[in-house]
């Protein structure tokens, strides 16, 4: 199968967006093998996601990044559709109310992390403002002292601020796994006309979609620096291509599984006291069956 190696970011090696492939072209893939394989990493992921829920030491984080129509609500469905969703938390960013923007940018997101034994889902998260704040340049939109909005390393102290806390996240039993999904700019525009001209899909579009397309070449470079200033061996990123759905699921249910096996949850053990607790108890549940006879 396919290796992640070359979609994976750790601050080792820098990313160039140009480089990498958005799409299974070329690759001379088994598309039945891949759908195939996925169904088998989602089985895998419910099984270790049921014990990480139940020795609730760490917490998995999914950060999920993309362009519009790239796929992020797709991807959710048919990859993490196989978890008990009482262990799995999904929370959608979008754009900040009156009450976020009178506090600092990450406290959305403390607000929803999960307790640990849990798996969260961020879509679209705190980089959004290092993403479309720094496109639009709209941070004086918070309620800041000019000596902070007028600081010419506002989004520099932002990428230091993110590291920080990512970094305050694992050493407090979280695993953080960001993933952008690298959809191509003429995939994007298939999809869009598809969301136009098929009614079932209309509620998908909004004119929005098209005004940020305009500022595409804006967003790579600010998803390149994204990855480039955030990426650390203990929150990497994985920025997969996005242009086959059948491709991109199996990629990310490799980068979950993978860290799921790393994290390696267990059953808990009871103690000696405990295990004859149960005895005792099996031992009055056969006897309920005897005493009917």
């Amino acid at each position: 199968m396919v290796s992640l190696e070359k979609f994976y970011f750790d601050g080792d090696k820098k990313l160039a967006l140009d480089t990498l492939p958005t799409s299974a072209k070329g690759l001379g893939l088994d598309k039945d093998k891949i759908r195939d394989k996925t169904e088998e990493n989602r089985k895998e992921i419910a099984a270790l996601q049921d014990k990480l829920y139940a020795e609730s030491k760490e917490s998995l984080i999914l950060i999920l990044q993309a362009m519009d129509a790239a796929g992020k609500d797709s991807t959710i469905k048919h990859v993490m559709g196989c978890v008990d969703p009482q262990g799995l938390d999904v929370h959608s960013m979008k754009e900040p109310t009156s009450e976020e923007l009178a506090h600092d940018f990450l406290w959305r997101t403390v607000i929803h992390l999960p307790p640990r034994g849990k798996m969260a889902i961020f879509n679209r998260s705190y980089y959004e403002d290092v993403l479309i704040v720094k496109v639009h340049q709209l941070q004086k939109a918070y309620q800041m002292a000019d000596r902070c909005l007028d600081d010419k390393e506002f989004f520099e102290k932002r990428y230091r601020q993110i590291r920080h806390f990512e970094e305050y996240l694992y050493e407090n039993s979280y695993r953080v796994v960001k993933i952008f999904l690298n959809v191509s700019k003429e995939e994007q525009k298939k999809r869009f006309l598809e969301r136009i001209d098929i009614p079932a899909k209309n509620w998908k579009f909004s004119d929005s979609d098209v005004r940020e397309r305009a500022y595409w070449d804006d967003y790579m470079d600010a998803y390149q620096k994204a990855v480039n200033e955030t990426a650390t061996s203990h929150s990497p990123w994985y920025v997969l291509p996005a242009d086959n759905k059948w491709y991109t699921r199996y990629l990310v249910s490799e980068a979950i599984l993978d860290t799921l096996k790393e994290i390696d949850p267990h059953y808990p053990k009871l103690p000696e006291g405990k295990q004859g607790e149960l005895k005792l108890c099996r031992e009055k549940l056969l006897a309920e069956e005897e005493r009917k006879r």
